[in-house]
């Protein structure tokens, strides 16, 4: 296990994801700055180019904690700092995805009336030079006994 970064939902829009907050944080070693996503996506990715290895991000946490967020914040980091190898914009494809990523395996359980009952392996194709070539979504089930009923 490598780093770990614990997201709070802090339910309101803050000026801490926005483009510049990326380019403050890309090419920045772990530690230089505040704990934050970007940072350890800027380390994922520093350390694919430099190892030539896949690497993975974790984002775990209890509902409504905002591992589907972070994990689009994740995702918008990749596609600012290593942008495209195309002209079909892969970086519009893969954020378009959020409102699947939010859909996919939700029900209601005795804790939340929209908890999502499946976990989401995201996973991101890069070219020789970085650049985003896809993307690709799995989903797995976490757990079916929280599930209230099924609808038949």
């Amino acid at each position: 296990s490598g780093i770990v970064l614990v997201a709070i939902n802090p339910y309101e829009q803050l000026p801490i994801y926005e483009q510049d907050v990326i380019y403050a944080y890309s090419g920045r070693n772990i530690g230089d700055m505040d704990p934050h996503i970007f940072a350890v996506a800027e380390e994922a990715y520093r350390q694919m180019a430099r190892d030539e290895k896949n690497q993975s991000i974790i984002v775990s946490g209890e509902s409504g904690a905002g591992k589907t967020v972070s994990a689009k914040y994740a995702m918008r980091f990749f596609t600012t700092v290593g942008g495209c190898s195309s002209e079909t914009n892969i970086e519009a494809k893969v954020l378009a995805s959020s409102p699947i990523m939010e859909a996919i395996g939700n029900a209601k359980t005795t804790r939340n009336d929209n908890s999502s009952r499946f976990g989401k392996y995201i996973e991101i194709g890069f070219d020789k030079r970085y650049h985003i070539i896809g993307a690709n979504m799995r989903t797995y089930l976490l757990e079916k006994s929280r599930v209230v009923f099924q609808v038949r």
